[in-house]
């Protein structure tokens, strides 16, 4: 039996400008993990994507949180005298 693969993504091309110097280091590293260099970018952008959604989920529930509020179980007194203990 057969297995269908999943259909490749489409890939766009980018241009970067990139310090010539970085750019000799980004190769070496390329070659030592035996990758190229836009697999290095991808793994890394993904992981930025990912993290970045990780952030917002949780800065949207934090927010949600503070306008719900929470509940201290304070009672305001009910006058000021009582406030200060007179």
């Amino acid at each position: 039996m057969k297995t269908k693969e999943a259909p490749a993504k489409q890939k766009a091309n980018i241009t970067l400008k990139l310090d010539r110097d970085l750019l000799r280091e980004v190769r070496i590293l390329a070659a030592e993990k035996d990758t190229s260099i836009s697999a290095l970018l991808t793994v890394h952008l993904r992981e930025i994507v990912k993290n970045h959604g990780g952030y917002e989920q949780a800065k949207n529930r934090a927010i949600a949180r503070t306008r719900k509020g929470y509940n201290l179980g304070f009672t305001p007194p009910n006058s000021r005298d009582e406030l200060h203990g007179r």
